[in-house]
């Protein structure tokens, strides 16, 4: 990166995010928030979870549902923590590309449009990484805890 470029940090401080790397042990002591291999880093499916407030609800249409733009906003959330995730195993300065996530909507019965709500975390990656591109995934759920997305992805370090 030049002098002018911002870092990655940098960029998610701009986008509202303090990135903070998290433990390689996830609270669940049984598995890792992420495991390294060479130049790859997989990340453990994270949440949109901030100060240990959860974002939760069905995606859906229907009254009590959580909208699509909020579960967007949801999924950019737990895109970020994927990050973070990164960030127990690798200098997130070194992240070359996002090669895959898969995403898990909670969605309500009759909501088929889980893409649209990952979209969320494809455009927060984008605007981190620039449009390098990236492959995705996106089904929907019945996850812990009721949280609106899971997130999990692939990155390559440089």
């Amino acid at each position: 990166m030049t002098k002018d470029t911002p870092t990655i940090v940098e960029r998610l401080a701009e986008l509202g995010y303090h990135y903070t790397p998290l433990p390689v042990v996830a609270a669940n002591p049984v598995y890792h928030n992420a495991t390294r291999i060479g130049d790859l880093v997989f990340t453990a499916g994270q949440g949109p979870i901030l100060n240990e407030v959860m974002v939760t609800g069905q995606v859906g249409t229907g009254a009590g549902d959580l909208d699509v733009e909020s579960a967007q906003d949801a999924a950019a959330l737990a895109a970020f923590n994927c990050l973070c995730a990164v960030g127990a195993v690798a200098d997130i300065e070194s992240v070359k590309r996002v090669l895959k996530v898969t995403g898990l909507v909670n969605v309500a019965d009759g909501f088929t449009d889980a893409p649209t709500v990952m979209n969320g975390c494809s455009n927060l990656l984008n605007k981190i990484f620039g449009d390098s591109g990236h492959a995705r995934s996106a089904t929907g759920a019945v996850l812990w805890n009721n949280l609106a997305v899971e997130i999990e992805m692939v990155v390559a370090l440089a």
